[in-house]
């Protein structure tokens, strides 16, 4: 994998760490991880040292450390990691207390149903508290699209784009109102355009707020595949300097999307 230098490339460093390409250029952005070296066409190249460093940060950074702790704890001798690592083991002893705490509700609780007894209000309401505490951490993103059709969207996006078809939930009157589509590993919301809540579609207000970015497995494929099916192309595939070849379409409600592939 390595090349006759001893170098990584960035896309190869990527491969074996789990990390994005556009991690590793933001962390050379950042001063946090420079590589070493540059080759001929100006790709970077990675050492055993730059390698070994990358290994610290991820350390560090499942310490719970923010990337500018993270550059501190590396570049500063007389930063405190010790201070950082204890506050953490108390947050860690916090977690196993209110763990116990809620182990021995739940035993109690057990006993109250098993003897056919009620539960007190106060000892559910406790409970729930403490699971609430337990359970702060994100467990997922899921993006949600408006759309003024959510059908014609859910058909557009899985023929031209080639996303997986998801569920479509319709009203009485055979009106989508919800549907989802699948890419790659995540899934995205479609949602109705909604006055109470504000939302609207880009083919409402003439102007999108947002868009979307897809990594698939070969941009230049995907790419013929969309302009053979309409969509509207923006720029055709292009290698872009935070390591990325993709190219631009908007969808039939104008939303903007940017497909791409990382570089080798």
């Amino acid at each position: 994998m390595a090349n006759t230098n001893g170098y990584l490339k960035v896309g190869e460093l990527a491969s074996v760490t789990g990390l994005t390409v556009r991690t590793l250029h933001y962390y050379d952005e950042i001063g946090l991880l420079s590589p070493s070296g540059r080759s001929g066409a100006g790709h970077r190249l990675y050492s055993n040292d730059d390698v070994q460093r990358l290994y610290r940060i991820g350390l560090l950074r499942n310490l719970g450390l923010r990337l500018d702790e993270v550059a501190a704890a590396l570049d500063d001798p007389a930063w405190d990691l010790p201070g950082v690592m204890a506050r953490h083991i108390a947050e860690l002893d916090r977690g196993l207390a209110v763990g116990h705490r809620l182990r021995r509700r739940l035993t109690m609780m057990a006993a109250t149903v098993t003897d056919h007894r009620s539960l007190e209000t106060r000892e559910l309401l406790d409970t729930l508290e403490d699971m609430a505490m337990l359970d702060t951490k994100i467990q997922r993103r899921i993006p949600t699209l408006v759309y003024r059709d959510i059908a014609a969207a859910h058909e557009y996006l899985t023929t031209v784009f080639g996303m997986e078809p998801g569920r479509i939930s319709r009203g009485d009157d055979g009106t989508a109102h919800h549907a989802e589509v699948t890419a790659g590993d995540g899934v995205i919301w479609l949602h109705a355009v909604s006055e109470q809540f504000g939302l609207q579609s880009p083919l409402t207000v003439g102007a999108c707020t947002e868009g979307m970015s897809i990594v698939v497995e070969d941009v230049d494929a995907h790419f013929r595949h969309a302009r053979a099916a309409g969509a509207e192309i923006l720029y055709e595939p292009t290698d872009q300097f935070y390591g990325y070849r993709d190219y631009s379409a908007r969808d039939l409600e104008q939303r903007l999307w940017s497909f791409m592939t990382p570089i080798d």
